[in-house]
């Protein structure tokens, strides 16, 4: 079978079979390994076939009422968890996203939120709700105040990405790549089997 046949073949499992895009895809790179590796046949560019449509799935909205009793909720739940649950709310992060934030990416005088390395590994930039500005402040106090022990017990430590401790042995001591919501106790960094404070 030529490039036509397997074309046709494609179009078949999309419109007679109905499979999924992910399954078209598959079936694909499947067809092709087996004619380049195992017959020795360079097809050429399969383009003419009907493709498999990607379902459309509409993301979950809460209403306004359901905002109001999770916000209510939220500030009765104790700090700073309350505030990163704002935070979600408030900008848009995502959870994963607010407990690695790092001071550094904390930028008051702009009321902005610099997210790194977010979904598909992009970095982005996302509002400061004037309404938080002030928790930011006091957590980020609240944070100093615990930088500043860590430093005193030799305990400053924070896990740094793309080989930046390489480059930069010290950065993972300053003040500006600690997390901003740091666990208040101590745990064991298995990489290094030494006590630091991690992100919650």
């Amino acid at each position: 079978m030529g490039a036509a046949e397997v074309e046709a073949f494609l179009t078949y499992l999309a419109t007679q079979r109905q499979v999924s895009s992910s399954t078209q895809n598959q079936a694909l790179s499947a067809i092709l390994f087996l004619y380049r590796e195992v017959l020795a046949i360079t097809l050429p560019w399969l383009d003419n076939f009907e493709r498999s449509k990607k379902p459309r799935r509409l993301p979950v909205v809460l209403t306004v009422p359901e905002v109001q009793a999770l916000l209510r909720e939220a500030a009765s739940a104790p700090a700073p968890i309350n505030l990163i649950i704002k935070l979600l709310y408030g900008t848009g992060m995502r959870l994963m996203e607010a407990v690695r934030l790092r001071v550094k990416d904390v930028e008051l005088t702009r009321k902005e939120i610099i997210i790194r390395d977010g979904k598909g590994g992009k970095d982005r930039v996302t509002m400061l709700p004037d309404s938080l500005l002030e928790a930011i402040r006091a957590q980020l106090v609240l944070r100093r105040a615990w930088h500043e022990q860590d430093m005193a017990l030799n305990k400053v430590d924070v896990w740094l990405p793309d080989a930046l401790a390489v480059k930069y042995p010290n950065a993972s001591k300053e003040w500006g790549w600690q997390y901003v919501f740091a666990a208040k106790n101590y745990s064991i960094d298995p990489r290094s089997k030494s006590e630091r404070r991690h992100r919650r």
